[in-house]
């Protein structure tokens, strides 16, 4: 696999890059940019004559990452030449939130056949259930790396945009099966989140929306533990996620908190939340979040990948983790970027969740609050 990259700052017109591209016989190109930089005037036109060959494939953001660290309202852009093995895209519209099990479904049966190594999926951030498409996804296509994320728009939650071949679409979900002996699809997630305060069993919960806790309303439990921070709610709910617990005690997933109703004292979260389920309250600091993404790359590492031949990998990280490690977030990127080494090249985005395996898990599902990789290349001996 051969890849170039280019990177278009803030206040830079894309118009303004060569008039040749670095790699203009790629069959695959990633962008990630602001709803604002996806709105330019000529931006898929200019990247359609870039890359006349390649499938065009990327998501709006809250915060673009490169190999030199996080950047706000620019475009970042992976060009990808695979060599030996083979890709196939597929779109589908975003109908209704409760079609997104349907969705992943339908996405899996169009990608499903022999020697599929992986899927890399991107989503609508705003109009769907994450969990839900990616349990739609797995189900069709068990023990398949399925990595990705959710779009972002600054957290703003108001739109969200996705690029597809040539055109930009607000409600859409595309995905790319990666297909051969030789290409290589691997993954690593964790958070760096600890947990406070003791267990607590949700009692009564619809999905994402969670009603109460050991039998009491969860609103009011919730502004207990967060103190004064409950008067910036649902926004300083980014920095007190969920954990959902496994049975060894162990974190399985965080759930990020997105709003909450005074009516009926609930939380409702960015992906589900069972009923029946154990969870903790979470908070962390700048130096265990950047702990979180280094050992996510050692799970890569620890897949026996060859450092020698040409990669991406494509960070996926939440935009809460964004929001509490502030000017300094470049540093859990350069912690993924050590560990990787140059051969490496670095894209990703800031997301409203995260698509990963777990730690030593094979099934894929929603995270959030997490620094995820999908990392790609192919044996090329």
């Amino acid at each position: 696999m051969k890849f170039a990259q280019e990177h278009v700052p803030s206040k830079q017109a894309l118009k303004k890059l060569p008039s040749t591209s670095p790699l203009p016989d790629a069959n695959w190109v990633l962008v990630f940019g602001s709803v604002n930089r996806f709105k330019d005037r000529g931006f898929t036109k200019a990247l359609q004559k870039r890359y006349p060959y390649a499938q065009l494939m990327g998501c709006t953001t809250s915060g673009e990452i490169s190999d030199k660290g996080v950047h706000d309202d620019s475009i970042h852009i992976t060009a990808m030449k695979w060599e030996r093995s083979t890709l196939k895209f597929v779109t589908k519209p975003v109908t209704s939130m409760a079609q997104s099990h349907a969705l992943g479904n339908q996405l899996g049966e169009e990608l499903i056949k022999n020697n599929l190594k992986g899927v890399f999926v991107l989503s609508d951030g705003l109009h769907i259930n994450g969990s839900e498409l990616v349990e739609g996804l797995q189900e069709v296509l068990p023990g398949i790396p399925i990595t990705g994320g959710l779009a972002g728009d600054n957290a703003l939650f108001t739109q969200t945009l996705l690029l597809h071949d040539t055109k930009i679409h607000d409600k859409i979900v595309t995905a790319v099966g990666i297909y051969g002996k030789d290409a290589v699809v691997t993954s690593g997630a964790l958070g760096g989140w600890k947990p406070y305060g003791p267990p607590r069993k949700i009692t009564r919960a619809v999905k994402n929306i969670v009603y109460e806790l050991d039998g009491k309303p969860a609103l009011p439990l919730y502004k207990m533990y967060i103190g004064y921070y409950a008067d910036e709610l649902p926004a300083s709910g980014l920095n007190f996620p969920f954990a959902i617990m496994s049975e060894d005690k162990n974190i399985n997933v965080i759930r990020t908190l997105l709003a909450v109703d005074e009516r009926d004292d609930s939380l409702t979260f960015a992906g589900n939340v069972a009923e029946g389920s154990t969870v903790r309250f979470l908070k962390s600091d700048h130096d265990m979040l950047v702990n979180g993404a280094s050992d996510a790359a050692r799970q890569v590492l620890d897949k026996n990948i060859d450092t020698n031949d040409n990669a991406i990998a494509i960070c996926v990280s939440c935009v809460g983790r964004k929001l509490v490690m502030e000017n300094q977030v470049s540093d859990e990127v350069f912690a993924v970027q050590r560990l990787l080494g140059m051969k490496t090249g670095i894209t990703g985005f800031y997301s409203n969740g995260e698509i990963c395996a777990g730690e030593g898990d094979n099934h894929s599902q929603l995270h959030n609050q997490t620094m995820t990789i999908a990392y790609l290349s192919e044996h090329m001996n």
